[in-house]
């Protein structure tokens, strides 16, 4: 029997920051049909409320460092007021948000970055997803939206990769849904050419992404996004694309990630 299809979108902080981008985002988000879960990432709200109240984010390679002071700054913000903005305003469009985390039904298990070779501080790498129990509230009628915090079994608070969570999720879920988990940011899709929007790749397997790594098309922070993506294709979700924000109702739009 073939099971039901239900979309994985994934939206990153550049988007949260832009009000207009967001409410466009989240107009299209609702549109879509069937079952449907949203993951958030955390944009520049957590760096600036940090700076106001005196605390100091520290950056290693472009990856925060979550100190105690950073983590209930990041709790606060990415599972407060991003996530509950972001459900009020799907609410408001007739889509049956619910606001999650990991620790909540303990959806998302995670536990404390090896601190050996770089210390992180409170950054967690998923250990096991609930999906069980999440695709029985899915079922149930309510798209989740999930905020990028985790907590290890002692109930340690720990700060989370997005596209990381948004990939564990997938896998996940992917035991009881058709899962198509789309990756969407501020570019049209991966570039061949980064100062080309028209430049899109089309498709991207393990091959040609070694290739594209080696001659520096594919770079910094695209590097991670890809693997996660790859890795959700290699262990069950049917479709993985990377896109613009605004197409993400439109299935023939960015880069298709292959096995």
């Amino acid at each position: 029997m073939s099971k039901q299809a239900l979309h994985i979108v994934k939206i990153g902080g550049n988007i949260i920051d832009a009000p207009e981008a967001l409410a466009s985002f989240l107009a299209n988000f609702a549109s879509i049909k069937g079952p449907k879960l949203l993951v958030h990432g955390g944009g520049k709200i957590a760096t600036s409320m940090a700076a106001e109240l005196g605390i100091q984010s520290q950056m290693i390679d472009g990856r925060r460092v979550t100190d105690a002071d950073s983590l209930r700054i990041v709790t606060m913000v990415y599972a407060g007021w991003i996530n509950k903005s972001i459900v009020a305003s799907l609410q408001a469009q007739q889509c049956n948000a619910i606001g999650l985390a990991g620790p909540d039904g303990g959806f998302v298990v995670a536990k404390k970055r090896n601190p050996v070779p770089m210390d992180y501080g409170f950054v967690g790498d998923i250990e096991k997803v609930n999906a069980q129990d999440l695709a029985g509230l899915i079922s149930a009628g309510f798209s989740p939206v999930f905020a990028p915090i985790t907590a290890d079994s002692t109930g340690q608070l720990l700060n989370t990769n997005a596209d990381t969570m948004a990939q564990a999720l997938a896998i996940g879920l992917s035991d009881y849904f058709d899962v198509t988990l789309t990756y969407c940011f501020e570019k049209q899709g991966v570039l061949m050419d980064p100062n080309d929007d028209n430049s899109v790749i089309s498709q991207i397997n393990q091959a040609n992404f070694a290739q594209l790594k080696a001659d520096g098309i594919v770079s910094a922070g695209m590097i991670p996004k890809l693997e996660n993506a790859l890795k959700a294709i290699a262990q069950g979700v049917q479709i993985v694309r990377l896109c613009h924000a605004d197409f993400v109702s439109q299935p023939d739009k960015g880069t298709l990630i292959q096995a």
